[in-house]
């Protein structure tokens, strides 16, 4: 595992004016990084990224798999509350901005997406 950490803002990946291609892109992102010989150390979802790890995302499965890898998911409460999906989280642990701030500082790279 290397001591990298990626940071999911967005529900997707990148801006599309398809709908669905963001929901592809990141999909097809998370399997392919569980196909790798190498995973992060954490992945912080915070913004319209905590979306992802709640019961109506089409990733649940493939970050489901990665923190049974050992890869920590970490989700911002504020955003959470924010949002009212607080009750709705399927995987990870809810964390405060302290915790992506450690994460963070403790990696040798950090890689938004």
């Amino acid at each position: 595992m290397k001591d990298a950490v990626i940071l999911v803002t967005r529900y997707g990946m990148g801006h599309s004016q398809l709908a669905d291609l963001p929901l592809k892109l990141i999909e097809k992102y998370f399997n392919l990084l569980l196909q790798g010989n190498e995973l992060p150390k954490a992945i912080c979802f915070y913004t319209d990224g905590v979306k992802l790890t709640v019961a109506s995302s089409p990733v649940l499965d493939p970050l489901k798999e990665l923190e049974r890898k050992g890869v920590r998911l970490i989700i911002c409460s504020t955003c959470l509350e924010a949002m009212d999906l607080a009750k709705s989280v399927q995987v990870g642990v809810v964390g405060g901005m302290p915790d992506i701030i450690e994460a963070q500082m403790k990696a040798d790279k950090v890689i938004t997406i």
